[in-house]
C-alpha cells in the first residue's frame, strides 16, 4: 500500500462491510489511490467521509453513490438466542470476530467489537439476526468515532492474521500426514501393483512440492 492509499485508508470508518465493492477498507483505499474507484462508494462514511476523501485526493466532492448503499446510523447485530441453531456461519462471516459461539450452541454478539457491517445477516439460515441502532439520529462520521475506526482496523487485522496462522497450521498437518503416508504407501493403499504405486507416489510428491512452493512464495502486495 502506497502513502496516499494509507492516508485514504485512515480516513475510512473501517467497518470492513465490503459495500464499497472491495473485500476490505484497505483495498478500497488502494483502488481510490490507483484511480480505479470513486470516493463516493462508502455508505458508512457518508457525506463527511466523501469530503475527507476529496480533500486527500484533490477530487471534487460528490454525492454518495446509492448503488453502494445509503448513509445511516451506527448499528450493532443482535442474535435472537431462541432461534439460533449454532451453525457458525455468522462467525465465519464476521470481519472483526465480534460473534462468539461453537457448533450447535447458541451464538452471541460482543457489542463493542461489532461494526454493524451487516455481513452476518445474509448468511444466517434462520434469520435470527437483526440490527439495533445505537447512534440515535446521528449518521456517518457524526456517529462513528476515530477510536471505533481504529478498533475495527485492529480487530480485522488480527482476524486476518489468525486465519493465516490457522491455514498454515492446517497445511503443515496435511503435509505431515502426506509424508507419513509416503513412508509406507503400500500400507495406506489397496493398490498392490508396484508400478501404479510409484505413479501414485510421484503424484503425491508433486502435490506436496506445489504446496511447499506456495507456502514459501511471498504474499501479494497490498
Amino acid at each position: 500500500m502506497n502513502d496516499l492509499a494509507r492516508r485514504i485508508d485512515s480516513a475510512l470508518p473501517q467497518t470492513q462491510c465490503t459495500r464499497c465493492g472491495y473485500p476490505d477498507c484497505a483495498r478500497y483505499a488502494q483502488a481510490i489511490a490507483d484511480g480505479e474507484a470513486g470516493i463516493n462508494q462508502c455508505p458508512p462514511g457518508g457525506a463527511e467521509g466523501i469530503q475527507r476523501l476529496a480533500a486527500l485526493t484533490g477530487q471534487a466532492v460528490q454525492p454518495l453513490d446509492h448503488r453502494f448503499g445509503i448513509e445511516g446510523p451506527v448499528t450493532v447485530a443482535v442474535i435472537d438466542e431462541a432461534w439460533c441453531i449454532g451453525c457458525t456461519l455468522c462467525i465465519a462471516a464476521c470481519p472483526t470476530d465480534a460473534i462468539v459461539g461453537v457448533h450447535k450452541r447458541m451464538h452471541t454478539v460482543v457489542e463493542p467489537h461489532c461494526t454493524g457491517c451487516e455481513l452476518c445477516l445474509p448468511v444466517c439460515p434462520v434469520d435470527c439476526i437483526s440490527l439495533e441502532i445505537v447512534s440515535g439520529e446521528r449518521t456517518g462520521w457524526q456517529a462513528w468515532t476515530p477510536e471505533q475506526a481504529q478498533k475495527g482496523r485492529v480487530r480485522y487485522t488480527e482476524r486476518q492474521q489468525r486465519l493465516a496462522r490457522e491455514k498454515q497450521a492446517h497445511e503443515v498437518r496435511m503435509d505431515a500426514r502426506a509424508r507419513e503416508k509416503l513412508t509406507d504407501l503400500a500400507a495406506h493403499s489397496t493398490i498392490t501393483d508396484e508400478t501404479v504405486l510409484e505413479k501414485k507416489r510421484a503424484v503425491i510428491e508433486a502435490a506436496m512440492a506445489r504446496a511447499r512452493a506456495k507456502r514459501a512464495s511471498p504474499p501479494p502486495a497490498t
